[in-house]
Order: structure tokens, then C-alpha cells, then sequence
């Protein structure tokens, strides 16, 4: 048996897409919300024969990346995010850079030779990688008015993929990833009358317009940190809404500090989505690891449970990473 293993987010999903357009494969899909990333887990070790893994930090699998190579399960992994000591198998083929400006699919295009490059300028939007995303569409002669189209596809894909859990979701990102698949060009989807990127178009704007009351908790030269409250609409917006904020002031690290769930015997927490500075794309990662539960890449990462009395600490941490 095969399974493709992938976040359930733009990159993820539309890495998923170009590989699957070039090389068709009947496979089990495991994936999920954008930060449900410890996927490879959910695959049976002794039912595996091969396994694609897209998007999904190989230091945050590396436990049951172990236990599949063990079996001799074949592993081929495609990702951008920190991946800690990779394992040295000849089971294992990795396809890992974890450079700022570069995401799974622009990867991907790279090893598929371009074959769909349009898919990849849409993922690479999606990811806020803008300028990798320009690059790319015009060394492939896009318009800018079908980049634009792309972005807009790219954004809503990303959107769709954040919440709590897929009951948060518009579309379960499995089911979204096999509506995708039907097009070799998303152009094609975008011109399509009521298409899924019609439907998500939408949503996204309903919920943003609500994303513009977000509390600010501080804002000074160095960064900006906003609160949404404990709500669908808020958690699928606080990843889109953080690239939004970034690409509004680039010089700025922000972050989306979003309440989760209170238990009356819990102690209070939030789901924190971390962008760096676009015009210094380091550090997301750094700032979070430091925090239970964080994780992620060089220009975007993200704290999963944040307890309240850590939130000043967390800023704190914030504006001394990225100060002068």
C-alpha cells in the first residue's frame, strides 16, 4: 500500500496535486488542519509499502519516520520546514531546503521540471512567498492578471486549512486536495462558474472583514501582536491574517495570538501564528521553539498552546529577537 502524507494547507495540498497530475498513484491520504503535523504517526507501520511525506517537519516525525524505515518501508520526503538530524537509510529520499524564500511545492516544481508550474505559483503564494511566487509566474510568461488570479487561489487554499480541527474547515483538506486533482491548470478552476475557488473566495471575505476588529495587545517598531477570540472564523483566519499584517508592514515581526478553548479546570491558552519581518525572513522559528508546543520555519511559525501567563514572556521574546 501506498500513503501520500501531507499538511493540509496550500503547500501541502497543492505539492500533493503536481505530483499526483505527473505520477497518478492510488494511494491513502493522511493529512489534516494546517498544524495537525505529526501525520506520519497515523500510518500503519506494517501495512506501508511506500510513502510520500509533503510539508511536514521531519524533526516533529522523526519517531515514526524511525520506525517505517526500520520496517524497510520506502520514504520518499519533500519539505521546507526544520528537519533536525535526517536518518541515513537507503530507504529514505529526501528533498529538504529550509531557505526562507522557498516552499514544498516550488520543491516540487523543481523535480517535476516545471510540468505544472502554475499549481506551484499558486502554493508559493499561498505560503506569503510573493517574490518567489513573481519569479516564478513570470519565468513562465504569466500575466499579472493571472498571477493575480493565482494569488487570490493560493490565499484561500492556505485560509481553508486553518482551525481547531477540520470541523473548522470549509472543506476537509483530503476532500479539497481530490477537487483539485480534476484540474491540470488552476487557471481552469478559477474560470470555472461557481467552483470551489468561488466558494472559498467568499468565505475568506466574510471572515476577514471580521479579522479587522482584532484586538491589538502591542504594537511598536519592532513588531505587532493582535488577539482573535475562540471562534471558527477566528482560527480560520489567523494564518491568512498574519501574512496580511506582514505584508502590510514588512520591517515588522507580527504575530495572531488566537484564544483557544477554556476548560473551567484549564488554565487559559492560545494558538499563536508567528510571521517574520518580509524584509528579514528569519527567526519565526527561533522565536517559537523556545515555547512548549512551537515549531515551524525560518519566515512563519507557530506556538500551539500558549498558556496565558506566558503571553507577556512571548512578546517579550519577540521584540528582543527582532530588535536592532
Amino acid at each position: 500500500m501506498h500513503f501520500d502524507v501531507f499538511n493540509g494547507d496550500a503547500d501541502g495540498i497543492i505539492a500533493l496535486v503536481q505530483l499526483r497530475l505527473a505520477e497518478p498513484k492510488v494511494s491513502t491520504l493522511i493529512t489534516g488542519v494546517k498544524r495537525d503535523i505529526s501525520l506520519l504517526k497515523q500510518v500503519d507501520v506494517e501495512t506501508a509499502d511506500t510513502i510520500t511525506v509533503l510539508d511536514i517537519s521531519l524533526e516533529k516525525n522523526i519517531d515514526a519516520l524511525n520506525l517505517h524505515l526500520e520496517n524497510k518501508t520506502e520514504v520518499f520526503y519533500i519539505d521546507h520546514h526544520r528537519a533536525g538530524d535526517i536518518p541515513r537509510s537507503e530507504h529514505l529520499t529526501t528533498l529538504i531546503n529550509t531557505d526562507a524564500n522557498t516552499c514544498t511545492s516550488l520543491l516540487v516544481n523543481d523535480y517535476l521540471k516545471g510540468a505544472y508550474a502554475h499549481w506551484a505559483v499558486a502554493a508559493a503564494f499561498g505560503d506569503n512567498m510573493t517574490q518567489s511566487a513573481i519569479t516564478l509566474a513570470e519565468s513562465v510568461g504569466l500575466s499579472k492578471a493571472h498571477q493575480e488570479q493565482l494569488k487570490a487561489l493560493g490565499i484561500y487554499i492556505n485560509y481553508n486549512g486553518y482551525g481547531r480541527d477540520v470541523d473548522d474547515l470549509h472543506f476537509h483538506p483530503a476532500e479539497l486536495y481530490k477537487a483539485l486533482l480534476a484540474y491540470a491548470d488552476p487557471l481552469d478552476l478559477i474560470a470555472e462558474e461557481g467552483s470551489i475557488f468561488h466558494q472559498l473566495e467568499k468565505a475568506y471575505l466574510s471572515d476577514m472583514e471580521k479579522a479587522l476588529t482584532a484586538k491589538v495587545l502591542a504594537d511598536t517598531s519592532i513588531s505587532k501582536v493582535v488577539q482573535l477570540d475562540d471562534a471558527p472564523w477566528a482560527r480560520r483566519v489567523s494564518g491568512v491574517f498574519g501574512n496580511d499584517l506582514a505584508n502590510q508592514s514588512p520591517d515588522k515581526a507580527h504575530a495572531v495570538v488566537t484564544l483557544n478553548a477554556v476548560k473551567a479546570d484549564e488554565e487559559t491558552t492560545y494558538t499563536v501564528s508567528v510571521r517574520a519581518p518580509l524584509n528579514n525572513k528569519q527567526g519565526a522559528d527561533e522565536v517559537c521553539i523556545q515555547f512548549p508546543t512551537g515549531g515551524g520555519r525560518a519566515g512563519a511559525a507557530g506556538i500551539n498552546l500558549l498558556p496565558e501567563t506566558m503571553l507577556p514572556t512571548f512578546i517579550d521574546t519577540l521584540n528582543e529577537y527582532y530588535k536592532a
